[in-house]
């Protein structure tokens, strides 16, 4: 018995080999179909027929869903435009597995310096902080700071995963870090959660009070299965909670936390801000550098108030703690306070219409309006200058470009006319 299981058992072994040597026989293009379940990128059409899904139609459809529900409440919500953010990665044992291709850990490196990037370009007056959690301790690997190259290059250097995950110690390490941001400052902690239990050193509960207590909003992306004490932490704290499905899915809920969130009604105050707008120096200049308190040659920054120099932009002065920053960081956050009105949906009959003389050319890329129409399924026009775009177009106006073109030309034709009378 025990010999049969055991010839069984090397038999599954050898044939699991086998199909690894044939796997390595194919080519990357060959494999890439192979593991990615290209099957499942099929539909059937009305006649019967396997046509690949349109998933550029999809993600149109999902993107004007997306807008809407943000349009709904956009004009009523006070957002936090000035954001200290501690990114929370768990590299215990559990972030090795092998469910998310190559693994856990690799996933979300990949996904947290895309994260990284695109918080920086729309949150340009904020900044950010990893913390590592391995071996039941967490440790902070990259401190408060609004370079996004020197957070990505410090965690590529450090993805070894091993030992328990302890959320209570992280958290603790989080809390005495952001204790010390100014009131004018929202707080959060975004935490990349892989492992389905924690081991802590005390009661976690009061953690989670101390932390809301702090007016620290902590959000989870679980990358397992749902845990109660993620979800009670989330809710105490007025953060999300979202388990990661596929890789795909994951990236869409990281990403969604690029934008600022709403403020907490309790917690938002409003206050004037001191901001100081160095000046950049001479590239042969020699002086010591308050961030890394040694001598540098090269561009940086001098403080107006101190005249002590700082690398980067945005952060705040070491030697008399005045926020320094740039006119373009302001300029780029300046959308967030008044974003651009969703544009409204045209349909492909209004644009047939012989009696009505629409415009029958996106405004913005100049390409047929009824060739996008039978692709996509609709045009978009803006509610005010009453322009019509494509949706590609719509999306880049909105996500990127945060100004419409219809308008600053009509804004622009008004003031050259004026200027002429």
């Amino acid at each position: 018995m025990n010999n049969g299981a055991g010839k069984r058992i090397n038999g599954g072994v050898e044939e699991d080999d086998e199909e690894d040597d044939v796997n390595g026989d194919l080519d990357a293009w060959e494999r890439t179909y192979t593991d990615e379940r290209s099957w499942e990128s099929l539909q059937e059409d009305e006649s019967g027929m396997l046509r690949p899904i349109d998933n550029q139609a999809l993600y149109h459809s999902q993107y004007r869903r997306r807008l809407r529900s943000l349009s709904s409440t956009a004009a009523r919500i006070q957002k936090g435009l000035i954001r200290y953010l501690y990114i929370v990665i768990d590299l215990s044992k559990a972030a090795s597995e092998m469910d998310f291709r190559p693994s856990r850990i690799a996933v979300i490196a990949k996904h947290v310096e895309a994260f990284i990037r695109e918080f920086f370009y729309q949150n340009p007056l904020s900044q950010v902080g990893i913390v590592t959690i391995k071996d039941g301790v967490a440790s902070c690997l990259t401190d408060l700071g609004g370079s996004p190259e020197s957070h990505i290059n410090a965690l590529m250097k450090k993805l070894e995963c091993s030992g328990d995950s302890s959320l209570q110690n992280a958290l603790d390490l989080v809390d005495g870090y952001l204790n010390q941001i100014p009131s004018y400052g929202h707080r959060e902690v975004l935490l990349l959660y892989s492992a389905l239990s924690t081991c802590d050193p005390g009661d976690i509960m009061e953690t989670i009070q101390k932390c809301r207590k702090s007016k620290i909003r902590c959000s989870v992306i679980g990358l397992a299965a749902e845990m109660f004490i993620c979800k009670h932490l989330c809710q105490e704290t007025g953060g999300t909670y979202s388990v990661a499905l596929d890789e795909s899915h994951f990236k869409e809920l990281i990403l969604e936390h690029a934008p600022p969130p709403p403020a907490i009604a309790e917690f938002a105050v409003a206050n004037l801000i001191k901001m100081g707008f160095p000046q950049r120096a001479a590239e042969g200049s020699i002086s010591i550098c308050s961030c890394h308190k040694e001598a540098k040659v090269g561009a940086g920054y001098t403080c107006p108030r101190c005249k002590a120099r700082a690398c980067e932009l945005p952060t705040e002065c070491r030697v008399c703690g005045l926020t320094l920053v740039s006119s373009p960081h302001l300029a780029r956050s300046y959308h967030h306070l008044f974003p651009i009105a969703p544009f409204d949906e045209v349909s492909s009959s209004r644009l047939n219409d012989p009696i009505r003389k629409q415009q029958r050319n996106c405004f913005g890329c100049q390409q047929n309006l009824l060739d996008s129409v039978n692709k996509a399924g609709l045009a978009v026009v803006c509610p005010k200058c009453k322009r019509y775009f494509c949706l590609d177009c719509d999306i880049y106006i909105h996500e990127s470009l945060h100004n419409c073109p219809g308008c600053d030309s009509f804004r622009h034709s008004k003031a050259a006319t004026a200027n002429e009378d």
